[in-house]
């Protein structure tokens, strides 16, 4: 029997870069938020041994390196199970995309897997064995809006926010999320240092600190509006406004813009391209090279991705899935 699965793209609802720590990797604080954008997965498990890995896209790998191949591994280990997986992968989201695409597969091969074997791993589990694979693997096994902490491993569940209108811009670019991350500790003067370091360090890291409280406190005073009932702008016809609309009053942003659109300038480009096809917020998602716009309805964001296309933009318009939609979509 082969298991076919929706591996969701997600969003970043800003991103703020902190100090890089011991292990090597940065503190990390994002709200990730689930799109109905996907690829699409199957898993077959028959007689035999081992993994393999399809897919027509010659930029994913078929090796052990593949995120799907890693977590098939500690998967049918976890579950001491045997047999012969294939994982076949029909990619529609852009590679090296700031969307999770690869994060998205592993969590998608992992759950498919379960499936087809007609057994579970515990949920702490599963959770520990995504982190493992990679820093935004967990956030898959949440879904809906998801706030991310530590290298962005550590994920806890957001209320669900109302499914938002949004265009997603992939140019072709592909953007390295270590080079980004090299790069910001080049601009930063090493404001990312391993607090193992000097005391003379400790004054960059202290202000990289200063960097993640300021997010939190943009983030807290969001979240805590959007959720408290208290009175908000009004659309026209009196319609609330949706929250995560109020991100352009809360004005939090990605850090990897600053290193990015110096060196992609086309990234830059498409920003503003989303922003004068009506965004109300617009964004590179992760560290690129996709770009997102929220708009104010799914008409209004239909309207933008058919300009965009016009001006030469690879568009698409979709909308946020809330917890729910997630899950119920998943397998469907």
């Amino acid at each position: 029997m082969t298991i076919t699965v929706r591996s969701f793209a997600k969003i970043n609802l800003g991103l703020r870069i902190g100090a890089r720590r011991e292990d090597g990797f940065h503190e990390l604080l994002t709200v990730y938020q689930m799109i109905a954008l996907h690829d699409m997965i199957r898993v077959r498990v028959g007689r035999g041994s081992g993994i393999e890995i399809q897919c027509s896209d010659a930029r994913v790998p078929k090796d052990a390196s593949n995120t799907c191949y890693r977590i098939v591994e500690k998967t049918m280990r976890g579950l001491r199970a045997n047999g012969r997986v294939t994982i076949e992968i029909e990619k529609r989201l852009p590679v090296q995309g700031g969307l999770g695409g690869a994060s998205a597969n592993a969590v998608a091969a992992m759950l498919g897997l379960e499936r087809a074997l007609k057994k579970s791993l515990a949920a702490e589990d599963r959770l520990r064995i995504a982190a493992e694979v990679g820093s935004d693997v967990p956030l898959f096994l949440v879904g809906g809006t998801v706030l991310g902490v530590g290298r962005g491993e550590q994920v806890y569940p957001l209320e669900d926010l109302p499914a938002t209108a949004c265009v997603v811009v992939t140019p072709e670019v592909g953007v390295s999320t270590p080079n980004a991350f090299g790069e910001w500790d080049r601009r930063t003067g090493g404001a990312g240092a391993a607090l193992a370091k000097s005391g003379a360090a400790k004054l960059t890291v202290a202000g990289a600190s200063d960097r993640m409280v300021e997010l939190g406190r943009e983030l807290s005073a969001w979240l805590s509006e959007s959720y408290s009932g208290a009175p908000r702008q009004k659309f026209r016809r009196g319609r609330a406004e949706n929250p995560l609309l109020e991100l352009v009053r809360a004005g939090i942003k990605n850090d990897f813009e600053e290193v990015v659109f110096p060196e992609y300038p086309e990234l830059s480009e498409g920003k503003s391209a989303l922003e004068r096809a009506g965004a109300k917020y617009a964004s590179l998602s992760g560290s690129g090279s996709a770009l997102y716009g929220l708009f104010a309805s799914k008409e209004a964001a239909r309207a933008a991705a058919e300009r965009l296309r016009k001006q030469g933009w690879a568009a698409q318009a979709t909308v946020t899935l809330t917890r729910r939609e997630y899950w119920k979509r998943i397998f469907d």
